[in-house]
């Protein structure tokens, strides 16, 4: 049995993975907000912390009260966060900076603070929780994209800083899932006029004409989870949803077409010499 720390088990994913380690007797410590997360605890055990992971000197002490309650922490799960529709232009500062505090700087600090207890145990297993706008942005949700983009470069990076030392690290980026994240639970709006109306506008009715019907289950996401986390050798990057993989894969045949179109004016900019006069070191 595994224990877990996962941010943000309120609602959506979040809840959903708690329940699906929970039922098979996992042990959780998850955090929320403010109230009491409605999970059927079963045969394994749920410690609750409440968290505003905006407050980035709470951070610390949280993950620090999760390895007391459990003892260990096999799998770190940074999944809370939400998201922000409207045209990059209209965002307000304020918008920029909780948006970067939940999404970017609360898992960075969540990590940080957990990796020393992680390598003295030899063991470890980070998820972040990214999503398919990180790596396929659409238009609309420039921002939200940006904080996505963000966490999966430190996914990838970090995987080379911890492999020495046991530890494993994945970003999960899910498609659209059947969960309230179009609510404004979880998504807001920036205030704007008309002006992108042809693009933005469209963007954000097709988002909103998707409520409720999006395609993917998060109970299936949260059994994938649990199937990913028992294997040896889990992968550095996992797509979840059909419609993730569709947008990954028009994405790089975009970027290899892209590549391929300029790669005389790329090659361009290499000093004249002959190769093996070049030397480094």
């Amino acid at each position: 049995m595994k224990t877990w720390f996962i941010t943000g088990i309120s609602r959506g994913l979040g809840k959903a993975l708690a329940q699906a380690a929970l039922s098979r007797g996992d042990t959780v410590v998850g955090t929320v907000r403010e109230g009491a997360p409605e999970l059927a605890t079963g045969q394994g055990k749920l410690h609750v912390l409440t968290v505003d992971l905006t407050d980035a000197a709470a951070i610390t002490p949280a993950v620090r009260a999760a390895f007391e309650r459990a003892g260990r922490i096999d799998v770190l799960v940074n999944n809370a966060g939400y998201g922000l529709l409207g045209a990059l232009e209209h965002a307000t500062d304020a918008e920029f900076e909780r948006l970067f505090a939940v999404n970017v700087f609360a898992p960075f600090a969540v990590i940080r603070a957990a990796l020393p207890q992680l390598r003295r145990q030899g063991s470890g297993h980070i998820l972040n929780i990214t999503s398919i706008a990180g790596r396929a942005p659409a238009g609309s949700s420039g921002l939200y994209s940006a904080t996505k983009a963000a966490l999966e470069g430190l996914t990838q990076s970090l995987a080379q800083e911890i492999a020495p030392f046991g530890l494993k690290v994945t970003a999960i980026a899910p498609g659209a899932f059947r969960t309230d994240f179009l609510s404004d639970h979880s998504i807001q709006r920036s205030r704007g006029g008309e002006d992108y109306a042809q693009s933005v506008g469209t963007a954000v009715a097709r988002l909103d004409a998707m409520a409720g019907r999006q395609i993917g289950d998060p109970d299936q996401a949260a059994a994938a989870i649990l199937a990913l986390v028992d294997v040896e050798n889990p992968p550095l990057h996992l797509l979840l949803g059909s419609d993730a993989l569709r947008r990954a894969r028009e994405k790089l045949d975009a970027v290899i077409d892209e590549i391929d179109r300029w790669e005389t004016i790329t090659r361009s900019t290499d000093h004249r010499e002959a190769p093996s006069a070049v030397r480094t070191g």
